[in-house]
């Protein structure tokens, strides 16, 4: 969306104030001076500048480092004041203040379902700023509130999108692929801030759990899988060097062995290498014979 945004001047501040001093001095004077002299014209003139000078009085701004003074006159939308300073304008402009810096939005702790439908609990933390002063004043209501509603409304459609965990290797997950999701967020939500003159430097998930109701359960299934990812290792592992030890001993000529002494050591390699607790040997001290 083009911005409609018009970036203006303003007069000086202190020029137009030492312009007002000298105003109601001279105004002094001539009330003075008329009332001494019994000249009603100059008093009505000196009534008339001392009108003049209190109306020029609300016409000054004071413009922080980062901040902005949309102005509105009868209505009309006439421009915005970025450069900081001192300024004087039309009095009767209506002069709104707009922060430029950046803020923080921390989201609450909302309750959705993932992509498998598992309730989960989450939560974002975004960085956005006001680029366009124009459509923050004029195209949304609050444009504050606006970025916090849609902010949820984006989360809630990011969970829905993905699951907690990798289904597959490779896959992406709200727990597993942080920068994605936070990608994903923050393009999401920029697209829908955007029509409030909102620019989101930074969206991520602050907070990322199951539902209570089914973090018990969870926790259970992720360290099965825990526990069946580290035996498949073991496994892997031991096969492995049962395969290396039969391999050296053929290949060495240590001992020559046959199908059922191969399976008997294979069986013995493999009850030592994958069992949980130390292997206890046990001597074959020969047979004793009456």
């Amino acid at each position: 969306m083009a911005s409609r945004e018009l970036t203006r001047t303003a007069a000086s501040g202190f020029a137009m104030l030492f312009v007002l001093i000298a105003m109601l001095a001279f105004t002094i004077w001539m009330f003075v001076g008329g009332v001494q002299d019994e000249d009603v014209l100059r008093i009505i003139l000196s009534i008339v500048l001392f009108l003049l000078f209190f109306l020029g009085m609300p016409g000054f701004v004071v413009v922080q480092p980062n901040e902005a003074a949309v102005l509105i006159l009868f209505g009309a939308y006439k421009g915005t004041i970025k450069k900081n300073g001192f300024w004087w304008v039309n009095p009767f402009t209506v002069k709104r203040k707009i922060s430029l810096r950046a803020r923080n939005l921390d989201g609450d702790k909302l309750k959705v379902n993932d992509l498998g439908g598992n309730p989960v609990e989450i939560a974002a933390v975004v960085v956005w700023r006001v680029a366009d002063t124009f459509s923050a004043s004029f195209d949304v209501d609050d444009y504050e509130g606006f970025v916090r509603v849609q902010s949820d409304s984006a989360v809630r459609h990011l969970a829905k999108e993905y699951p907690y965990d990798e289904r597959e290797q490779g896959s992406i997950s709200l727990r597993g692929s942080t920068d994605e999701v936070s990608d994903a967020l923050r393009q999401e939500l920029q697209e829908r801030v955007g029509r409030a003159g909102v620019v989101v430097d930074e969206a991520r998930l602050s907070h990322l759990a199951y539902a209570p109701e089914i973090a018990s359960a969870m926790l259970q299934r992720q360290q099965a899988e825990a526990i069946i990812a580290a035996r498949t290792r073991i496994v892997e592992g031991a096969v492995s060097m049962v395969e290396m030890a039969l391999d050296q001993l053929s290949r060495k000529q240590v001992v020559e062995l046959d199908e059922e002494r191969k399976a008997t050591m294979i069986s013995n390699l493999l009850v030592v290498l994958t069992s949980e607790q130390a292997a206890a040997p046990v001597v074959n001290a020969g047979t004793l014979y009456r």
